[in-house]
């Protein structure tokens, strides 16, 4: 049975996959990402399987939907549901689901966006640009998808506006 351990550390096994799963564009700098989790405005859900680690969530609490910043199954365990059945989780849990995904460019971002449509997701038709996690950087266009909410204009500016303002600080 799949559970969450919701801890402010980032473990090895946690870090690993971050790493692995993410770009480094797509990144928060560890230390950030740490010093977030301390301050108690992220959260980190480990996926554990019993005492087997599976994934992670991090996620942030926002004011009436929890965004999905970073999610990713370990690479040994994809295949065999876990995503759908964390999905769900949160669902249950948390309601209003909001994140973000690359476009359409690759076969592994086509899936992604499959996988998160499969479930419920659908994507705001409005641009999004994710600011940059580093000074100097460059905004990333990605697509900002939802689960639970109205597909509508106002949805969205009060979303990627909450968003910029909550977890870029901008």
């Amino acid at each position: 049975m799949l559970s969450f351990q919701h801890t402010k550390i980032i473990s090895p096994e946690v870090n690993a996959l971050y790493e692995a799963a993410f770009p480094e564009e797509e990144r928060r700098p560890l230390p950030a990402q740490q010093r977030l989790l301390v301050e108690g405005a992220l959260q980190l859900l480990k996926v554990m399987e019993g005492a087997r680690f599976v994934g992670f969530v991090f996620c942030w609490g926002l004011t009436d939907f929890t965004f999905i910043e970073h999610f990713a199954i370990d690479p040994a365990m994809r295949g065999q549901g876990m995503g759908t059945k964390v999905i769900t989780l949160l669902f249950e849990r948390f309601g209003r689901l909001v994140l973000e995904t690359e476009l359409p460019h690759t076969l592994n971002a086509q899936r992604r966006i499959r996988f998160y449509e499969a479930l419920g997701f659908a994507a705001f038709s409005t641009p999004y640009l994710q600011p940059p996690y580093r000074e100097g950087w460059e905004p990333l266009q990605l697509i900002l998808m939802q689960k639970g909410m109205f597909q509508e204009e106002h949805t969205f500016s009060k979303v990627s506006n909450e968003i910029y303002r909550e977890v870029y600080g901008l």
